[in-house]
């Protein structure tokens, strides 16, 4: 255990950080070396060339998703390599990822630097629901990363970040309707204006769906503002809220006519980043968030249902950066962190935890084309104690650098959440004895360049080993969960990003995943053997652009809705069309079409996804 008495006292030593660092503010700003690079790669917490990593790190840019018409997140991630997403209805439902076969809740989601989720505090109606803007772009880090993240990051971290505004101010407003009673919109604006930047994006809208009960209404804004002090110093902040009410039917045998779900969670985070140094940098981030979620069930002749869940945190993420060393660059920081989580749900959890961690890393190439990191963490909670995690990755330019050989190792974990440790009713007690679920894994592969620029085509193999699950023990009265259970991933990865001759541009992905547990001998549910995705994109000249793209999942198990056995969920594919035409500089007309073939298929077995949709739509530039 550590020594932190309670997240109180932690939240006062984030407060004594964060003085400190305003006040060395005055110092920085005397003083005028070369300008700071900006904090870019997840996979290495530091600016690094993608061809130098030796983990498996995919960039979605504002411009792509832009291109593709995909406005939501659960969109941008589903055709993500490795990053199985199941919705457990249409838009707005609950949505999960099972990032190379891990479990639901062994994702990290990282927002603008802080992390979105715990295992006390939810991510799937974020990622169901959430917009995603102008302002923002997506990275995904493949396998274990708790070394350089923490907790939950099991099989990976995706990490959604507001980018700094650039140029002459910009602004746009698009409008969208169609199927399904939709209709949505967005507004955006960015730009610099000497030491000042700013971006700012708005986007919401309503959609009936196709069952009865079962509307969503969203709002999702992001602001960035960058303000550059000197030429050793910056600062700036970011703020997102997103706010979303579902009507919530359950699954296609209940068709509940009154259930819903409603959530505001809300983020906000200041920065710093300046140069201690020649060779020494430093970055700070200071952030809170607020989350609230309320799922509310009429029943008749008894009162209204409530379930409230409140999560509250503060967190301090600092790191320095060293890179005199020939050949090497040296990163080491620690994450401070207080959470409050009430729930009213099973077992009545009202809740603090404090966090303490440290980690190092060291990016070195003993040789020219060969580069190295390693690097070790120690989380230390409050409530159960700590954990250590490492990493060490490698990667190999070779053929003219044309060709990259590539490989990593890690371990991760997951803590026990607060119903796990502390929950209590007649039929349940938790287990304070409780340890974090652990994961090691590796991966090897590689990736050739293709010439000119034109592309990617990537192959990895990977596995992953998890040991300490958290289960619940029938055996006892009342009864608890204990760590007991073992699992297994491994497969493929396959993925090719190329841009042809003729302004054609193609993406395609492809992952063979075998997910078993290895206690009961049977395989995980909701992880598809096979899944594979592809879009093509061809600007025709003349303003005029046209794209398809298809999905495909089969060979996953699922529980029946109806029966709770398990069984063999039915494979499907589903298929897009969109296209594009730029009548002027100003306005852009859109449309795109969903489902295109009319598939009938649930991603989470007794929840129907949507049918065949149309929409249209227009965007202003200004």
């Amino acid at each position: 255990m550590n020594n932190l008495n309670s997240p109180v006292r932690l939240a006062r030593r984030i407060g004594s950080l964060a003085t400190a660092l305003a006040a060395l503010a005055p110092a920085f700003a005397q003083t005028t070396p070369e300008r700071l690079e900006p904090f870019l790669t997840t996979g290495t917490r530091t600016p690094a060339a993608a061809n130098t990593l030796g983990t498996v790190v995919d960039q979605i840019t504002a411009e792509e998703l832009a291109r593709q018409q995909r406005s939501t997140l659960a969109d941008a991630l589903g055709g993500v390599t490795g990053t199985p997403l199941f919705a457990s209805g249409a838009n707005g439902a609950l949505a999960s990822l099972f990032m190379r076969g891990a479990n639901s809740n062994q994702t990290l989601f990282l927002v603008d630097g802080i992390r979105l989720n715990d295992p006390n505090t939810d991510y799937q109606v974020f990622l169901g629901g959430a917009c995603v803007s102008a302002c923002d772009s997506l990275e995904i880090a493949h396998g274990p990363q708790s070394t350089l993240y923490g907790g939950e990051a099991v099989g990976g971290v995706i990490s959604l970040r507001a980018q700094r505004g650039v140029g002459a101010p910009a602004a746009r407003v698009s409008v969208e309707g169609g199927s399904f009673g939709t209709v949505q919109g967005s507004v955006a604006a960015q730009g610099a204006s000497g030491a000042t930047s700013y971006n700012f994006a708005a986007a919401g809208g309503h959609t009936d769906n196709d069952r009865v009960n079962n509307s969503f209404d969203s709002a999702t804004t992001t602001l960035r503002l960058d303000h550059t002090v000197s030429e050793r110093a910056s600062i700036g902040g970011t703020l997102r809220w997103f706010h979303g009410v579902y009507g919530d039917p359950g699954d296609r045998y209940t068709n509940d006519p009154d259930n819903q779900t409603r959530e505001e969670n809300l983020l906000a985070t200041a920065f710093a980043d300046v140069k201690l140094a020649d060779a020494w940098t430093a970055h700070a981030v200071l952030g809170g968030q607020d989350r609230r979620f309320v799922a509310e069930s009429p029943r008749v002749g008894r009162a209204t249902a409530f379930t409230v869940v409140k999560n509250r945190r503060a967190v301090l993420d600092a790191q320095t950066t060293y890179s005199g060393i020939e050949r090497n660059r040296i990163t080491a920081g620690l994450t401070a962190e207080a959470n409050h989580t009430r729930n009213t749900g099973f077992g009545n959890i009202n809740k603090k935890q404090g966090l303490l961690a440290v980690f190092a890393q060291d990016e070195f190439s003993p040789v020219e084309n060969v580069f190295l990191t390693a690097g070790l963490r120690s989380d230390d909670f409050d409530t159960f104690g700590r954990a250590t995690t490492g990493r060490a990755t490698a990667a190999w330019l070779v053929a003219q650098r044309s060709l990259k050989l590539r490989a990593s190792y890690g371990t991760a974990f997951r803590s026990p959440s607060f119903l796990d440790l502390y929950g209590k009713s007649a039929f349940y007690i938790g287990n304070p004895a409780l340890r974090p679920e652990k994961a090691r894994g590796w991966d090897a592969g590689a990736d050739y360049y293709l010439p000119g620029k034109r592309g990617t085509l990537s192959a990895t193999w990977f596995e992953t080993a998890f040991t300490n699950l958290i289960v619940f023990d029938f055996s006892r009265s009342p009864g608890t969960v204990v760590n007991v259970e073992r699992a297994r991933t491994r497969g493929v990865e396959l993925s090719a990003k190329t841009t042809l001759p003729g302004a054609i541009e193609t993406k395609v992905s492809y992952t063979y995943l075998e997910a078993d547990n290895l206690s009961q001998n049977k395989r995980l549910l909701r992880r598809p053997r096979h899944s594979a995705s592809a879009d093509a994109w061809h600007d025709f000249g003349g303003g005029v652009s046209a794209g398809t793209g298809v999905a495909f999942a089969a060979q996953r198990e699922d529980v029946d809705a109806k029966t709770f056995r398990t069984i063999d969920q039915e494979d499907y594919t589903v298929a897009r069309i969109y296209a594009a035409w730029q009548v002027n500089a100003r306005l852009t007309l859109k449309a795109r079409f969903e489902n295109l073939l009319g598939e009938k298929y649930e991603a989470v077995n007794g929840y129907p996804s949507l049918g065949f949709g149309a929409f249209a739509g227009a965007e202003w530039k200004f």
